[in-house]
C-alpha cells in the first residue's frame, strides 16, 4: 500500500531517547537522521545505536527512513553498509541529491525506496532526472541548504512559490509525493500552519517536521476536513444524479460543478480511505 506522508518527523540518529519515543508518536513517516543532526565524531556510534533500537522495535505501520550523509562527505559509504543491517528501514533519504548518487544508492541497497532532497541549484535544475530514478517514491524540499546554494536567505525559500510549484509539478507528474520543507520556528505553530496550508494548496502531500508539537498540525492540514468530505460526497451524489439525466455541469451551492470537481471529490474520498487504513 502507498505510504502516507502528511507528517515526516526528523529524529537525531544518536539520541536513543528520541528514537524510542518517536516510534510511539503519530507522525506518518520518521526520518532517523545520520547527517546534520549527528556530529562527525558520533557518526559511528549513531549507526550502532540506531541499528540496535530499530532492529528490536515492534513492526510499525509508519514509514521508517534513514537520512544518510551526502555524497560529498566521508561518511556515506559507511552509512550504506550499515543500512544493509537495518531490517525495518524501508526508505533512504538522500541529501543534496543527484541522479548519479541515487543510482549508486539503489544499487547498493536493493529494493529500498528513495526520497531525494532537493537542496541545491543543481538538483533543482535536474528535477526530472532525479524523479525518473528507479526507487524514488517522493521528493523532499530542503529550504535551508537550498537557500545556501543560491546565496539567499532561508525565509526567502521557505515560502518561495516558484520553487515549490516546480517541485510539486515534477513530483506529481511522476506519481511521487512532494514533501514540504522544515519550519524552523518551534514555538510559532501558527507560522507552521500557514506555511503548511500554502504547501497543501500547491499540491504537496505533507511536511517535514522537527518537533512533536508540529505533527498534529501537519496531519490535520494534509488530511481532508470533515467539511471537505461532506462537500465531496454532496458533489458526487449531485453530479452522478445529473449525469444520469445527461447533464454534464450543474449549479451547486451557487457554484459551477463539472467533471473536474467530480474527479477531485472522488480523489479526496480515496485519499481519506487510505489515511484511515494506514492510521
Amino acid at each position: 500500500m502507498h505510504a502516507i506522508r502528511r507528517s515526516q518527523l526528523f529524529v537525531p540518529g544518536n539520541d536513543e531517547r528520541k528514537i524510542t519515543k518517536s516510534l510511539g508518536l503519530s507522525a506518518d513517516s520518521i526520518i532517523f537522521d545520520l547527517e546534520d543532526a549527528v556530529p562527525p565524531l558520533e557518526k559511528s556510534d549513531a549507526r550502532e545505536t540506531l541499528k540496535r533500537i530499530i532492529n528490536q522495535a515492534q513492526k510499525s505501520r509508519k514509514e521508517l527512513c534513514v537520512r544518510i550523509n551526502s555524497a560529498n562527505s566521508p561518511f556515506w559509504e559507511e552509512d550504506l553498509l550499515a543500512l544493509k543491517e537495518f531490517d525495518p528501514i524501508e526508505t533512504i533519504v538522500i541529501p543534496k541529491a543527484d541522479a548519479e548518487f541515487l543510482t549508486r544508492v539503489r544499487k547498493e541497497c536493493g529494493s529500498k525506496n528513495l526520497i531525494p532532497l532537493i537542496e541545491t541549484t543543481r538538483s533543482f535544475l535536474r528535477l526530472e532526472d532525479i524523479a525518473r530514478c528507479e526507487g524514488v517514491c517522493a521528493l523532499g524540499f530542503g529550504a535551508g541548504d537550498f537557500a545556501n546554494s543560491v546565496s539567499g536567505t532561508v525565509s526567502g525559500y521557505t515560502m518561495n512559490v516558484h520553487v515549490k510549484t516546480q517541485i510539486a509539478i515534477v513530483a506529481r507528474s511522476y506519481g511521487l509525493d512532494p514533501i514540504d520543507n522544515v519550519y524552523f520556528e518551534l514555538s510559532n505553530i501558527e507560522g507552521f500552519r500557514s506555511e503548511a496550508r500554502l504547501a497543501r494548496e500547491l499540491g504537496f502531500a505533507g511536511k517535514q517536521v522537527i518537533h512533536p508539537t508540529q505533527i498534529s498540525a501537519a496531519n490535520e492540514i494534509f488530511s481532508p476536513s470533515p467539511q471537505d468530505l461532506e462537500n465531496a460526497r454532496k458533489i458526487i451524489e449531485e453530479y452522478e444524479s445529473a449525469e444520469s439525466r445527461r447533464v454534464g455541469a450543474i449549479r451547486l451551492d451557487e457554484k459551477l460543478v463539472d467533471a473536474v470537481h467530480y474527479r477531485q471529490a472522488k480523489e479526496m474520498l480515496d485519499r481519506k480511505k487510505v489515511i484511515d487504513e494506514m492510521t
